[in-house]
């Protein structure tokens, strides 16, 4: 255990007892706390609570969520907690966008909407443009490090980030906003609250939304969305029960863009753009690049017509996505002092990684000359088609089709618990969770136009066929991901209830099943496709007997989990904490996807899943004008399993880093010295350090390793830094925060980026992305004084310097390279950072 964990500086404010500062309807009642004769109940400074709990944790209320602009995503908002960095692929929030936690990524962090999981059921990702709107999200809680004994988790190591949606006015009420802003930024949301309507207490709300906003970056492509949100809560008697149930619907319709490769070597005549060819951009007048409009190649009978290049720019790309989801949250007294929860829930999931192929309309040579055995299907990252699809009368051509990686998911998901209370101060309480997500992943080819656009952005719905009338697919998978965990939990208060002891064990039993329809060729999970439904000729195994049979596999996971948390309160106002939770991350479906090139009894066949030690010791402070939080934080790492995106294979790149360790600072500090004028300020500081070199292939019979021994983990900043100040003085607010945000490693290696060969390299970038400043600007004025009661204007300028940066990015191992010729390959493709916008919206409630 590191020496640095020692005390830390004083800290934060006592907790609301009604305060919904957990994930589950069984976490949130847990956790509310034991009302103490005379304590004072605070709800934060300016929308920024800090919880008396034993964790370290951060939660913002609705009160600063609806600065942050019109529509934005949520995640935006939680910039402003240490050790969250989270990078907004567009100023709006609806493309996307990177999300880091103590050097932790999404796919590490678990998100959770209502208690209901939301990370990608294969590879844990988080869909940042996906999120419920914000002016219907009553807070959200971001726990540090460690989760909730129930959480509906496989591999929250980094902590979990969940909101929760509003239960509605007692009073009908109606709301609407409209926005406007540059980049021809519109927006319009209405909500109906129809106040109590039962003698029962019932109430509920309506709400819907639409936006849109050009690509930020170039000439082509524009986001659109719609979503649709509905609630009715249900109180049973007086003393907290209820029964509440929700929907949700989300339809994005968007491009990628402003993907591009991470160089800015300029002495070959590259440029600024999306392609393979291009380079990043060194300063802000060249973040804005023109896509010529282009025209399909027309066939010609009898001729070998070449596939062009027209539609395969990757901001051609779309990245559509239909999502919707039923949640029921409950809880039950049954009898004194014990009390039932259950929340119950189900999500649907319709989304594509966009993409497109060069097609062949003749048959791929499968046995490389020897016969005649001339197939359709999938084959060497290329369909064939076995027939004429672009009308010229032979099937010689090459023609590029759209070739998405589409996802289908089903998701049947209960949160149980059982809380029991011992005496006033002491409670105890069982959970049961259950998840099952049924994961369906295919690849179906679609058609583009004459103009390179895709004619339909789900190819699944009308799929292109073989000459046999057989289904092309790049990829043909169907997953289940099936948890059961039980866990129990004890809260005590102890010496006049200055400790608060909390203690848990989480025991999660973790399944995969998993059916692969293709057959894998490589160890990075490449695959081979005959169609779907097609039989795989008998002789497969002599004529290309390096690729590993299609079949199932099943993957079983479990470990005891054990947390324990202390909290004292030195006085009223002065507290410290204390807490240890052992975490487990379950390989997500691409790496074991990927060990299917590997017999069964292999090392390669079984990825190790990665546990994590987290330690967390702290301090707080609070007054009802001060408030304060500080912790130091450590975690130990075994089998340390990462991800990156590579835009070109449109796919996860899984490594692993074997034994890291991670520790850092986090702190806060809210000062309101006046009533009308606060002021926040926060940081964290990271420190990753991997233990040895990673292997990355044989030469010569001799292993060849990485440089990583000592280095920190790329992707992460190493520091961030940042502050608010807020104005309130008679219905004007004005408000400017800033965050800096440190730099960060391009590769593991924390080596810069390479052309050439080992022996003659040139620099094209270097280690790491450097550190940016980004300040925003949000003012509102209140229209009450002239009658418009509810009403008033807000102005948002996000990235009010216009400052240039190097956007989101995962990092990744090493640069690649050919081991034999010493011979770089290419860049990695990293976001451009998000331009500065100025948006309006008008808000009127009645």
């Amino acid at each position: 255990m590191k020496q640095f964990l020692k005390c830390s500086a004083a800290l934060i404010a006592m907790a609301a007892p009604a305060a919904a500062f957990a994930q589950s309807t069984g976490s949130q009642d847990f956790e509310d706390t034991i009302i103490v004769t005379g304590a004072k109940v605070n709800a934060g400074i300016d929308g920024v609570v800090l919880p008396d709990t034993t964790k370290a944790k951060g939660v913002l209320t609705q009160e600063i969520i609806a600065k942050q602009g019109s529509g934005n995503t949520i995640l935006n908002a939680i910039n402003l907690i240490p050790g969250v960095s989270f990078t907004n692929n567009d100023p709006y929030g609806s493309a996307g966008g990177t999300l880091n936690i103590r050097g932790f990524g999404p796919d590490r962090v678990s998100l959770t909407f209502d208690g209901m999981p939301l990370n990608d059921t294969g590879n844990y990702a988080i869909y940042s443009n996906q999120q419920l709107d914000p002016e219907l999200i009553e807070e959200i809680n971001v726990n540090l490090g460690s989760t909730d004994v129930d959480s509906p988790t496989a591999a929250a190591s980094g902590g979990t980030v969940n909101y929760r949606s509003m239960n509605g006015s007692d009073d009908f009420r109606v709301t609407m906003v409209g926005a406007a802003g540059e980049y021809d930024f519109f927006r319009l949301f209405g909500l109906v609250e129809t106040g109590v309507f039962t003698p029962f207490g019932t109430k509920a709300w309506f709400s819907a939304s639409t936006t849109r906003n050009d690509n930020v970056f170039n000439n082509f492509g524009q986001i659109d969305k719609q979503q649709y949100n509905a609630k009715i809560y249900q109180p049973i008697g007086s003393n907290g029960d209820f029964v509440s149930i929700a929907g949700h619907y989300n339809a994005n319709r968007n491009n990628f863009f402003g993907s591009l490769p991470l160089r800015t070597d300029t002495d070959q005549g590259r440029v600024v753009g999306p392609n393979s060819s291009n380079r990043y951009p060194m300063n802000k007048d060249e973040r804005f690049y023109t896509l010529a409009p282009c025209t399909v190649p027309t066939g010609v009978s009898g001729v070998a017509d070449s596939a062009g290049s027209c539609g395969t720019v990757f901001d051609y790309r779309f990245n559509p996505s239909n999502t919707g989801n039923i949640r029921i949250n409950s809880r039950f007294t049954l009898a004194d002092g014990l009390i039932l929860t259950v929340d119950p829930s189900y999500q649907y999931v319709k989304a594509n990684g966009g993409g497109t192929a060069a097609a062949r309309e003749g048959f791929f040579d499968l046995d490389s000359g020897a016969g005649v055995t001339n197939v359709a299907g999938y084959f060497g990252g290329a369909p064939y088609f076995g027939r004429d699809i672009n009308g010229d009368g032979d099937i010689l051509d090459q023609v590029n089709v759209l070739a998405p990686s589409q996802t289908q998911t089903h998701r049947f998901a209960v949160i149980s618990s059982l809380r029991y209370d011992i005496s006033d101060t002491q409670r105890v309480r069982v959970a049961y969770t259950f998840d099952h997500g049924r994961h369906r992943q295919t690849g179906q080819v679609g058609l583009l136009g004459n103009t390179g656009e895709a004619l339909d952005v789900f190819p699944v719905d009308d799929p292109q066929l073989d000459v046999a009338g057989n289904v092309l697919q790049k990829r043909d998978r169907l997953s289940y991901a099936i948890l059961h965990q039980f866990s129990a939990e004890y809260l005590g208060k102890f010496f006049d209830e200055a400790l608060t002891v909390q203690a848990g064990l989480r025991a999660p039993f973790f399944k995969r099943k998993l059916d692969n329809n293709c057959m894998t060729s490589s160890a990075s999970g490449f695959v081979e496709c005959f169609g779907s439904g097609v039989d795989i000729p008998s002789n497969i195994a002599t004529l290309r007997p390096t690729w590993a049979a299609a079949q199932e596999r099943t993957y079983k996971y479990d470990k005891l989990l054990p947390s324990v948390g202390l909290n004292y309160k030195i006085t009223p106002q002065a507290a410290v904490f204390w807490n240890y939770s052992k975490g487990l991350s379950v390989p997500g479906t691409d790496s074991l996807y990927n060990a299917f090139f590997f017999a069964r009894d292999t090392d390669g066949a079984n990825p190790s899943p990665e546990t994590t030690d987290s330690f967390d010791l702290g301090a707080r402070y609070t007054t009802s004008r001060l408030q304060a939080q500080f912790s130091l934080w450590y975690t130990n790492y075994e089998n340390r399993l990462a991800s990156s995106y590579d835009p070109e294979l449109n796919a996860s790149v899984y490594r692993n880093l074997g034994k890291v360790e991670k520790y850092g600072i986090d702190g806060s500090i809210s000062y309101s010295p006046i009533e009308y004028f606060t002021l926040y300020a926060f940081g964290s500081y990271l420190k990753s350090k991997i233990k040895d070199d990673i292997a990355i292939g044989v030469l010569d019979g001799t292993t060849i390793y990485a440089p990583t021994a000592g280095k920190r983990e790329s992707g992460a900043p190493v520091y961030t830094l940042g502050g608010r100040a807020e104005v309130n003085f008679e219905g004007v607010t004005i408000g400017v925060q800033a965050k800096r945000t440190g730099k960060r490693y391009v590769y593991d290696t924390n080596l810069p980026t390479y052309r050439g060969t080992t022996a003659a390299p040139v620099e094209i970038y270097g280690a790491a992305a450097p550190a940016y400043t980004l300040v925003d600007l949000d003012a509102r004025i209140s229209l009450e004084r002239w009658g418009a009661k509810n009403t008033w204007f807000q102005l948002n300028v996000s990235n009010l310097f216009d400052k240039f940066y190097v956007g989101g990015f995962g990092g990744g191992l090493n640069q690649s390279l050919t081991l034999s010729s010493g011979a770089y390959g290419s860049p990695g493709f990293v976001q451009i950072g998000s331009p500065r916008a100025v948006s309006g919206s008008l808000h009127v409630s009645f």
